[in-house]
């Protein structure tokens, strides 16, 4: 059999186990939704404020609830997932079949974004749906952007996992990192409603730039450059410590 086929066969495999799990699908795919559910059916959230620059709370809140999943997805799904193989000697013995232990890391980064893609796509529909919230206006800005917030949540859940020599240790600091990446993202405080200084302050996070270039998206710009720059230096630079501390073993 050829090393395609084995990767394929990881591949479906990881994405069982994920079904399997119910506190992954719930904190994944299910709790941005219910989040944007639960905030647009408070009444003040459904009218404009002038705070958010005209739009409504819950207008705002839907890039919130986009970037939530794959935060969850990059700080605590993946890297406990491969700590705890690593942990238990599965990494190491792989390298003594025909399938390659990088194909696992790929089908973990693949199952994890694949969720996060379906996670925003739950959250925009329900927006649209529920609350009338409009469709990204720029719709290519937009996925390019969604991207791009993708490739950088699994890059820091890469390092994560290379810093991590056990699952506990994983859990604690994919915590210690997710409230932070919460607050950029805009989960407490939408980027548009923070003072002009904490909002570029916070643009150059990954989380905080991708929620700027998906604002600026669904109003109908193409995302500002200097974000997505953001995005990209973040993702490659958190990519090369991630090669560069992760072992197998």
């Amino acid at each position: 059999m050829t090393t395609d086929v084995f990767d394929t066969a990881v591949l479906r495999t990881e994405l069982r186990l994920f079904r399997r799990e119910p506190g992954a699908l719930f904190w994944m795919l299910v709790f941005p939704t219910l989040l944007l559910a639960i905030l647009g059916s408070i009444p003040s959230f459904r009218e404009a404020d002038p705070s958010f620059g005209g739009l409504r709370p819950v207008d705002a809140y839907v890039p919130v609830a986009v970037l939530l999943g794959l935060t969850v997805g990059g700080l605590q799904g993946m890297p406990q997932v491969l700590t705890g193989y690593r942990e238990r000697g599965i990494l190491r013995r792989m390298s003594a079949t025909p399938v390659r232990p990088a194909a696992l890391l790929s089908a973990q980064m693949a199952v994890c974004g694949g969720a996060a893609l379906v996670s925003a796509l739950l959250a925009l529909a329900v927006g649209r749906l529920a609350f009338d919230v409009s469709l990204p206006e720029q719709p290519l800005g937009y996925l390019l952007a969604l991207l791009l917030a993708v490739l950088a949540a699994l890059s820091l859940g890469a390092v994560l996992s290379a810093l991590s020599r056990t699952t506990k240790i994983a859990g604690a600091i994919g915590s210690a990192a997710l409230f932070p990446a919460m607050f950029c993202a805009g989960v407490w405080l939408p980027v548009q409603a923070m003072p002009d200084l904490l909002a570029r302050i916070v643009g150059w996070t990954p989380f905080g730039a991708a929620a700027q270039a998906l604002n600026e998206a669904a109003a109908g710009d193409w995302p500002d450059w200097s974000h997505l720059a953001v995005l990209v230096g973040w993702t490659v630079l958190l990519t090369a410590a991630a090669a560069r501390w992760f072992r197998w073993e």
